[in-house]
């Protein structure tokens, strides 16, 4: 907690290049009456790492600014979907398999500047059989995954996450490819991930999309509700959430495969934003097959793996990201009931697609409903998937009207027409107004200035 952030951005530098202590935890009722977030991230977990610690007082402090009232700053971030860039011809801007962190490199061959959160997803798998659970994480070896056809993205989710959080190419510290290349499995071709700098370049999440506990094949489709026994069974949660069923001993193989990833990347001293079990509020018998559950179940689904991650497995180097759909009323609806509760959540977000910068849900600012909504949690608030940067010629003031304190674009739609909103593309000048305002803390580039962070990184 000892270091000093460095940050350039309009009005607010001099209230920010100050000790991350004090700046996160200032006791002023924030905006003339909005409680401050807790500020130290052991209240949480009291062994929390410190690199997670001084990651959560960024976050923390950002968003005490904003309730204070005063002028903050927002990470933009950049959801990666590795298996799709890996696997998928027709994914992306282009036809034809990607080279690993894609959408990674593509904000920066746009604007410059790389982004300053990556969040990649380990959960779906590319409808292959087993996890390989409990094997050996060396990611230097090719005895695992053996090159199995289509789990090599898994090392690439690992070594991308390093690699933002340390630099690529990093210098040889027993990491998995230090060089930043590789041989495919796939392809037996040579691919390698972007070179962001080679030194310390932003701050990591996974999202988690697990298919159904119990589903033979790993797949995105296996993590519908719709594909899941919740469709057919009523009583099936429950005993997926039940100590002593097999389905409960299902959840916790899947979850040893989440914690494999998770426990190597905290020997290496990688804090990271874990975002399970997300859009949780979808109306009963639509979304993912934790979604429109008996609330009550649904928390204890989440105090189950937070319990089973951090009291049985000792990870101390996560933030955990509670991540509701927009509650418009049709897909999702409000979600209080579901909340965890403060014991087991660091993060509140909420994953906005029912609306758009050219038609704001009812009328009203851009993403104001959700931002206002997320407010009495009293946790740092964060855009967690969205397919809009936040600025743009239709909306400017977004992230002035409502400061998020990071804000995640989803996979290809940075640069791609997404199917819901075809005309809604992100133009190259909403990219570049996003990436290059002063109001946003992006990751290394051309510009020489900006935040600092090797400050994360300090004893």
């Amino acid at each position: 907690m000892r270091g000093r952030v460095r940050l350039v951005g309009a009005g607010v530098t001099a209230g920010l290049l100050a000790p991350l202590a004090w700046w996160a935890a200032r006791p002023d009722s924030a905006g003339g009456g909005s409680r401050p977030v807790p500020a130290d991230l052991r209240a949480r977990d009291p062994r929390a790492t410190p690199a997670a610690c001084r990651v959560y007082a960024l976050l923390a402090g950002l968003e005490n600014l904003a309730r204070r009232g005063e002028p903050s700053l927002t990470v933009i971030g950049q959801h990666v979907e590795l298996h799709n860039e890996r696997y998928n011809a027709s994914y992306g801007d282009y036809r034809g398999t990607k080279q690993p962190g894609y959408y990674y490199k593509k904000a920066h061959d746009i604007t410059g500047r790389f982004p300053g959160f990556v969040e990649v997803d380990l959960g779906p798998g590319y409808g292959q059989p087993g996890w390989a659970v409990g094997e050996p994480r060396s990611y230097s070896r090719s005895s695992w995954p053996a090159c199995r056809t289509y789990w090599g993205y898994t090392e690439d989710a690992v070594d991308l996450a390093l690699g933002v959080w340390a630099g690529l190419p990093r210098p040889v510290d027993g990491t998995y490819h230090p060089s930043g290349t590789h041989v495919d499995c796939a392809s037996g071709t040579r691919v390698s991930l972007p070179q962001n700098g080679g030194g310390p370049a932003g701050i990591v999440g996974f999202s988690f999309h697990q298919p159904y506990p119990g589903s033979t094949v790993k797949g995105f489709e296996q993590a519908r509700y719709q594909n899941s026994p919740a469709a057919r069974d009523s009583s099936w949660f429950g005993r997926v959430v039940s100590q002593g069923t097999a389905e409960h001993q299902s959840l916790l193989l899947d979850l040893g495969y989440l914690a494999d990833h998770l426990q190597y990347l905290a020997e290496h001293g990688v804090p990271v934003l874990l975002r399970p079990y997300h859009e949780m509020n979808a109306r009963p018998g639509h979304g993912f097959w934790w979604a429109g559950q008996d609330p009550a179940a649904y928390r204890k689904l989440w105090h189950v793996t937070y319990d089973y991650l951090v009291g049985t497995r000792g990870l101390h180097n996560l933030l955990f990201v509670w991540a509701p759909g927009a509650w418009e009323g049709t897909f999702a609806r409000e979600p209080g009931d579901y909340y965890p509760g403060g014991r087991y959540v660091d993060v509140v977000g909420v994953d906005d697609y029912s609306d758009t910068p050219r038609r704001p849900y009812r009328g009203r600012r851009w993403t104001e409903v959700w931002y206002r909504g997320l407010e009495r949690y009293d946790r740092p608030r964060v855009m967690a998937e969205s397919f809009y940067v936040p600025l743009g010629s239709a909306q400017p003031r977004t992230l002035s009207d409502t400061p998020w304190v990071l804000w995640t674009v989803w996979g290809q739609a940075l640069t791609y027409a997404n199917a819901s909103s075809p005309t809604g593309k992100n133009t190259p000048e909403d990219v570049k107004a996003t990436y290059l305002s002063p109001q946003v803390i992006a990751g290394p580039g051309a510009s020489r200035t900006g935040f600092d962070w090797r400050s994360l990184h300090k004893p």
